[in-house]
């Protein structure tokens, strides 16, 4: 297939009652929201819930507080189903930040240890493990591994990086800014070879793969739950398997302190652990609705169609392809590369995002990586062919317009 050619758009989903699966989102008609990867999309039939927890908890706090950690528990076994793991390896955390901030906090010292992570990680995540490295009086090591990267390839890159002061090991199972995977079953084989902890940063993960943790092999995995999950924000989980575990304590102590991994993170002061309990209410929107099987198949679908009808926009306009070839892709998001002079950093990406927001009222994902900036599209059920046509329409011609400016402003061609 040619540049210029699209595939055929899927059908977009519906709800039981014929309406926009959108209906189901709070979402404002006036945006066009392209970025569910992000910050997710709570349904409306969650936000009812989590309501309706608040106003429990604010009635009766004393009645509630002591029998949170009951309700808590329960959650952690729907989302260990929902995750296909066992119960008592997970427990709850706000997000996969926070999770990667218990497994930093808890390791034990290695006095100047090394941390190989990857020049593809989260950047909050990255910045954790440099701060656990300065603690330890060694430093992180960084793998570099090109975009289109295969298997072999991103494997042998992060192999390379370790050694015998390498004292973990942080790898995203999906990338956020190049919305790629991660060979980590590979390199947690790997690492337990060699005896090295694994962090899988999974935070992309829970909703887009439908088992994120078979055959992998790791010491810790964090994932987001609102991301394709659509859950409450602050519903996250983190996964602990082997004899480290026993070091990982929330980051909040409280009167659950002595208690055995993971129940000791059922009880954290008096935070608001509505978002979790809500969570179920989400994950079952989804499932009773489409299915989350057929959920994950017109989410890639239509990943694909975007991908394939911006690209070929941006093809048309600048004469240089806009697809961009990913070395292991991933379902429901896809790469677009943009024009010249727009995105080129983090900060340019950050900036390009808020102004596509303010001035085209579209809510959309720019990334950066080696230099080039993107558009990162990242597809969910409330979407449908015509918001990416949309985009490529009316939106594409005006970031042509940008990057010209932005060339012409830096005196390059």
């Amino acid at each position: 297939m040619s540049e210029t050619e699209v595939t055929t758009a899927p059908r977009p989903l519906l709800l039981a009652d014929g309406r926009p699966a959108a209906r189901a989102w709070t979402l404002d008609p006036a945006q066009l929201h392209l970025n569910h990867g992000s910050f997710g999309a709570v349904p409306l039939v969650a936000q009812e819930r989590q309501n309706l927890l608040r106003a429990e908890m604010e009635r009766s706090p004393v009645v509630w507080f002591p029998a949170l950690p009951q309700r808590l528990a329960a959650v952690r076994v729907e989302l260990a189903a929902f995750l296909r793991t066992a119960p008592g390896d997970l427990a709850l955390v706000p997000n996969a930040s926070a999770g990667a901030s218990v497994v930093y906090a808890g390791l034990p010292h290695r006095r100047g240890g090394e941390i190989v992570v990857t020049d593809h990680g989260y950047g909050a995540v990255t910045m954790g493990a440099e701060r656990l490295a300065r603690r330890w009086g060694g430093r992180v090591r960084t793998a570099r591994v090109p975009l289109d990267a295969d298997e072999e390839q991103a494997y042998e890159a992060v192999a390379a990086e370790l050694g015998e002061a390498t004292g973990l090991i942080v790898v995203d199972q999906i990338t956020s800014a190049t919305a790629r995977r991660m060979p980590v079953e590979r390199i947690g084989a790997e690492a337990r070879r060699r005896g090295i902890p694994l962090l899988v940063d999974g935070a992309h993960a829970p909703g887009l793969i439908a088992a994120p943790l078979d055959g992998l092999i790791c010491d810790f995995w964090v994932g987001n739950c609102h991301k394709w999950g659509c859950t409450p924000r602050g519903t996250a989980a983190l996964v602990a398997r082997g004899p480290l575990r026993d070091h990982l304590y929330p980051l909040i102590d409280s009167w659950a302190a002595a208690d055995p991994y993971p129940d000791r993170f059922d009880q954290q002061g008096t935070i608001d652990a509505t978002a979790p309990l809500a969570a179920p209410t989400a994950l079952d929107l989804i499932e009773d609705t489409w299915g989350w099987e057929a959920a994950r198949r017109y989410m890639d679908d239509l990943a694909d169609y975007a991908e394939r009808v911006i690209g070929a926009a941006f093809a048309e306009l600048t004469g240089i392809g806009g697809r961009v070839e990913v070395g292991m892709p991933v379902p429901g998001m896809r790469l677009v590369r943009l024009p010249d002079g727009l995105g080129g950093s983090r900060i340019e990406a950050d900036a390009l995002r808020d102004r596509v927001a303010e001035e085209l009222n579209v809510e959309a994902a720019f990334t950066s990586f080696d230099g080039n900036g993107y558009l990162r599209l990242s597809a969910h059920v409330y979407n449908t062919p015509t918001d990416y046509e949309y985009f490529a329409e009316t939106c594409v011609p005006v970031l042509g317009e940008w990057a010209r400016a932005a060339r012409e402003q830096h005196g390059t061609p």
